[in-house]
């Protein structure tokens, strides 16, 4: 009796890619379409498009370092998205729940960095607020990183030990 070897989750990978092609795509029409700094209203007083630029991490964090921060992030990103990869691997391909939030992290994190060797920065253009609360701008990128992580830690915290596929 042999075994067959197990289908891992790597075609998930595949979302990845939508991840990545989707951001680059749109913060290229951002550098050729908005203005730096200024608001363009989608849902006027709560979502504008506003272009800025990014060289820390979320909310901003080390933006202010001197540049070093732009590797660190980098190598940070590449080395999670290197473990996802090698998780998804080991994944079952039935099981999305796992492997749909690490394509997710996985597409954003790489989005990001390319925007980090390409420009030294992040490209940032999604504004939300409400009256004078202004959210930090973010990008597709930064979507696919925050849903990934939330459907990590939800799958994480609400499955059950033993149930795994």
């Amino acid at each position: 009796m042999t075994d067959t070897p197990r289908k891992n989750a790597l075609p998930w990978l595949i979302v990845s890619i939508v991840v990545i092609v989707l951001d680059q795509l749109s913060k290229a029409w951002v550098l050729s379409s908005l203005p730096e700094y200024t608001a363009v209203p989608v849902i006027d007083g709560f979502w504008n498009w506003y272009r800025s630029y990014n060289t820390g991490a979320a909310f901003s964090f080390l933006s202010d370092a001197g540049g070093w921060q732009k590797y660190f992030f980098a190598i940070l990103a590449v080395g999670i998205s290197g473990l996802l990869g090698y998780w998804l691997s080991r994944a079952a391909r039935g099981d999305w729940r796992t492997a749909l939030p690490y394509a997710l992290v996985i597409g954003g994190a790489i989005g990001n960095v390319i925007d980090r060797m390409l420009h030294g920065h992040v490209v940032d253009f999604i504004q939300w607020y409400w009256r004078d609360y202004h959210w930090p701008s973010f990008n597709i990128a930064d979507s696919a990183i925050v849903a990934g992580a939330i459907g990590i830690a939800v799958y994480g915290l609400f499955s059950k030990p033993g149930n795994e596929k």
